[in-house]
């Protein structure tokens, strides 16, 4: 596939940027490589900086390609990661369901997240993964994750990037999400630009 221009015509590609964020372990590149690759990526390695994976899908008849941005989780690279945050059309915070510190560092990763984003919004397209449900050292209980993403509304998933339970469809609303802004944005701007007719032109003269 490649770029045709810009037209919202359901058979032309659109290009999205998608970035996970979360704490240190909670699976972000494992999530990532189980939705790219359908493998399990067992890799204690700490991401340094970002990574870039990508995955060409269609949401309602449209193409799209996602380039998919896994981050440190590192505290030390917090001021590098928010570096990566800009141009993104939409964000997915992860955090471990068998460490409580993790979903409770959701509130740091989301505020710092959106004081990046230029104009801030508040409806910025963004779900929340609850990964390591195949665990059995549940700590943070689903009710207590479900109440603070229907709080700011932000759709839930709990997920396995290990057993790979839920996470194509994560995914895949935050995709939805953000084609849908993307859209509106682009109509917007198509309208303004309709607005500029050749009479608002400044008149030229000859000498």
């Amino acid at each position: 596939l490649t770029p045709q221009g810009l037209s919202m015509d359901a058979s032309k590609k659109v290009d999205l940027k998608i970035i996970i964020i979360g704490a240190l372990g909670v699976g972000k590149t494992s999530l990532l490589h189980q939705y790219v690759h359908k493998m399990f990526y067992e890799d204690y390695r700490t991401t340094l900086g970002a990574s870039i994976l990508t995955k060409v899908l269609a949401v309602d008849s449209t193409p799209l390609k996602l380039q998919i941005w896994d981050t440190g989780g590192q505290e030390r690279f917090r001021s590098m990661v928010s570096t990566f945050y800009k141009g993104s059309d939409g964000c997915m915070l992860a955090f471990d369901v068998t460490d409580r510190e993790s979903f409770e560092a959701l509130d740091n990763w989301r505020d710092d997240f959106l004081e990046k984003i230029i104009p801030r919004e508040q409806d910025f397209p963004m779900v929340v993964l609850g990964n390591k449900i195949d665990l059995s050292d549940r700590q943070v209980p689903k009710e207590m994750a479900s109440a603070w993403c229907k709080e700011k509304d932000i759709p839930y998933f709990e997920v396995s990037a290990k057993n790979n339970i839920n996470v194509a469809e994560a995914f895949e609303t935050l995709a939805k999400q953000a084609l849908n802004t993307y859209k509106g944005i682009f109509e917007s701007y198509l309208t303004d630009s309709i607005k500029l007719t050749p009479n608002d032109k400044p008149k030229q003269s000859c000498c």
